[in-house]
């Protein structure tokens, strides 16, 4: 399937994924000017009719010079801190921007827990469409104040390509100070801009790292690329390009690197288990189970079982593992972890006879699995 720059162009719903290092001062602090000039730009597509979504970094970065720090804080406590602070400060900067063009704005705050269980994947589906169904324009960020090892996230990279599966969105972009994905590492002389990539397979050997250049954030092109990865996955076109070009890929130009959406789109369940889900636990299974779930992608029986690790409740994601400890599948283990180790080993028949009803089932349903 061949996407056109046309077509994103014309999207209906679109997710924009602004950096830190695009919104504020090295020193740390709001560059309002930068602001200004991509409020300008998104609004004058909001007003043309198609929905946006921003999913703006910038909090931990726009708290640093009213808190006197010269530099991001490597402590969590500190990155709280300055996150708590520049929250406010930067959506009140958005919405004072919005508000010229007569565009209201609503301030979402996800940690990764939002997306990890179900039914929070549920509530924030409901409320984010709700506010684009009221023209409202959300401005996602992660919850900094109150994230522990979320505030290391990747700089929302993977949390904007989560947004956009979880609103249906036409298209995902990725503005930082980087104009795309190059052939080699972008300062090093003769590296050359990729403008499409079709398949993650044809970028198998580029080199591909770095951080935000403007030490304020912690993304890199490795982080948008694993978002490009999970975006198209689910059938949505991604674009990486810089925050100066903003206007001219909205516009369809043919600027910054376009990540092609998979012909084949991941059903939405498998999806979440497979990128927006932590493992609570792990179940390690014999040759014979891994024959069946890997090779047959049958479910998950007692019988397979070898072993259990971990604390976990029936309707958790766990881990599937051979015998070496390798993660070969992700599911939801209809068991808590404490009524798996009678269960072991054991057919489903001689369970119903044992503990009865309700034990005479998978631990793992095929339809709650999906093979890595």
């Amino acid at each position: 399937m061949t996407v056109k720059r046309t077509e994103i162009a014309t999207a209906r719903r679109i997710v924009v994924k602004v950096g830190s290092s695009s919104l504020t001062t090295r020193a740390g602090g709001i560059d309002v000017e930068r602001v200004n000039a991509l409020v300008r730009v998104i609004a004058e597509k909001r007003l043309a009719g198609t929905q946006i979504v921003l999913v703006s970094s910038g909090a931990i970065a726009a708290g640093l010079a009213p808190l006197g720090l010269n530099s991001r804080p490597s402590d969590v406590a500190t990155q709280q801190a300055a996150a708590s602070v520049g929250q406010s400060l930067l959506v009140s900067q958005y919405a004072a921007a919005f508000s010229k063009f007569e565009i209201t704005v609503g301030q979402v705050l996800l940690t990764a827990a939002d997306v990890l269980r179900r039914a929070n994947y549920r509530n924030a589906q409901r409320g984010l469409n709700r506010l684009l169904e009221l023209g409202i324009l959300p401005i996602v960020n992660e919850n900094d104040t109150v994230a522990t090892d979320e505030i290391r996230f990747g700089d929302n990279d993977r949390l904007a390509a989560l947004v956009a599966q979880v609103v249906q969105a036409d298209a995902l972009i990725l503005l930082s100070d980087v104009s795309g994905l190059f052939d080699g590492l972008p300062e090093l002389p003769g590296s050359k801009l990729i403008s499409h990539v079709a398949s993650m397979n044809d970028i198998a050997d580029v080199q591909i790292g770095g951080t935000g250049s403007a030490g304020v954030g912690l993304g890199g092109m490795t982080t948008k690329v694993e978002a490009a990865r999970i975006a198209t996955a689910a059938g949505i076109p991604t674009i990486v390009t810089s925050a100066d070009l903003a206007k001219s890929v909205l516009a369809g130009s043919e600027v910054g690197t376009l990540f092609t959406a998979a012909e084949s789109k991941i059903p939405t369940r498998l999806l979440w288990l497979t990128y927006a889900t932590t493992s609570q636990g792990s179940i390690v299974i014999d040759a014979g189970a891994v024959t069946a779930v890997v090779d047959k992608r049958l479910s998950l029986l007692p019988a397979g079982v070898v072993s259990i690790q971990g604390m976990f409740s029936a309707g958790d994601p766990v881990d599937v593992c051979d015998s070496s400890g390798k993660v070969l599948a992700r599911g939801i283990v209809s068991f808590d972890s404490d009524e798996l180790p009678g269960m072991i080993g054991k057919r489903t028949a001689d369970l119903l006879q044992e503990f009865g009803s309700g034990y005479d089932r998978e631990i793992i349903h095929r339809d709650d699995m999906v093979v890595l």
